[in-house]
């Protein structure tokens, strides 16, 4: 499959899932629909938006309105499935972190397409995965998931230098692609359920 399509694809799912988790934590603040479509937005793009101007290029969604469309229907979806989604209280935290790993990826194979070096790579995914969901909660009035003692940022990190391995071990983009969602995913959903996080800072 060609590399531009792969990534493509990578960030319309991401787009969706991150735009559902924000548009959820929108509807937990009982925003109006236009409202969670911003944090939607939001969330969906803000990432890869910083990723692209640090790498100099167009941002993804000022190409084509395919993503603004995605939240579109992120926020339909909620509105009338949110029955269906009510009783999974823990569903904004699933479509965060798939998200976050696929975007997490988006970054690494676009940075990668750019010629960028792995080491700037691996940032630019951990930039495109977590940046979103800081604008996310500041637009929500909420702490940066990001600075809390959680494991978020690193996961990104962590699952971009496993893309990296595979990549050296001779496997293709695809493969090591789906590893990398697959290590990052894991990383973020085992850290919350047996609370493993990073020391924190003490100011005495």
């Amino acid at each position: 499959m060609d590399q531009e399509l792969i990534i493509k694809i990578i960030e319309l799912l991401g787009t969706f899932a991150f735009a559902i988790s924000g548009i959820r934590h929108a509807a937990a603040k009982h925003f109006d629909w236009f409202g969670g479509y911003v944090c939607g937005i939001a969330v969906a793009i803000g990432g890869g938006t910083i990723r692209d101007v640090m790498l100099g290029t167009t941002p993804f969604w000022m190409t084509t309105p395919v993503y603004l469309i995605c939240t579109a229907v992120a926020l339909l979806t909620v509105v009338f499935f949110r029955k269906w989604m009510e009783p999974l209280q823990n569903a904004w935290f699933v479509f965060d972190t798939l998200g976050l790993a696929l975007f997490t990826i988006a970054g690494i194979q676009k940075s990668l397409t750019l010629g960028q070096p792995f080491w700037v790579a691996i940032i630019m995914g951990c930039i495109t995965g977590s940046a979103g969901g800081v604008i996310r909660d500041i637009l929500l009035n909420n702490e940066p998931v990001i600075f809390h003692k959680e494991i978020y940022a690193i996961a990104c990190v962590l699952g971009g230098v496993v893309y990296w391995l595979m990549v050296e071990l001779g496997l293709s983009a695809e493969w090591s692609a789906i590893i990398s969602f697959i290590v990052t995913c894991a990383i973020r959903f085992l850290a919350v359920k047996y609370h493993i996080s990073l020391p924190l800072l003490k100011d005495n």
